[in-house]
């Protein structure tokens, strides 16, 4: 029979990110509400790619609560275990650094991360392209996108072989560019 308990996990996971992130907003538009975003991975992950690990579901939630809050990574460990918190310490930037720093690590970081990180970043890099081709940050002009574009595409470059669907979807998402105003 089935177990409702990789479910419950999900939901924890879901309920915990969304209190995390309650009162941030994207930078779109309409300033919609930051939590979209984690949703979004989750359902790229499961409904897209077919990935029905609970882990990597609960790791896609909480990706950005170390790096956008005030979550510390012992925390995430306490309430969903080592393997999500590990997940979520490997696809989290260092805001102490300076953008540019953060972006090169991101693309050199990439070939080495965990299978499951790949997979979330992997998501996330999916998800952003799409809000950018669809919802652009109202202050990003045209070169910005575009070069939101061709650094996304170095950093999945390093995830490649991971999972074909999400590379896919990736490549998909990536044929949006924006090519002009």
């Amino acid at each position: 029979m089935y177990s409702h308990q990789p479910m419950r996990l999900i939901f924890r996971a879901l309920a915990f990110a969304a209190d995390k992130h309650r009162t941030q907003r994207r930078k779109d538009v309409d300033e919609s509400a930051y939590i979209n975003h984690p949703i979004a991975l989750a359902n790229v992950l499961a409904n897209e790619a077919e990935i029905d690990d609970p882990i990597v579901i609960c790791a896609a939630l909480l990706h950005d609560t170390i790096e956008d809050t005030p979550t510390k990574q012992g925390e995430l460990a306490r309430h969903f275990g080592v393997a999500i918190a590990q997940i979520v310490v490997e696809v989290t930037d260092d805001k102490n650094l300076p953008k540019e720093e953060r972006k090169r690590l991101q693309i050199e970081h990439a070939p080495f991360l965990s299978e499951a990180a790949k997979c979330v970043k992997l998501a996330d890099k999916i998800f952003n392209l799409r809000d950018i081709a669809s919802r652009p940050p109202a202050d990003w002009n045209l070169q910005r996108r575009q070069a939101y574009f061709e650094w996304a595409k170095r950093v999945v470059d390093g995830l490649r072989g991971v999972n074909p669907a999400l590379e896919t979807l990736f490549d998909l998402a990536y044929q949006a560019r924006p090519e002009n105003e």
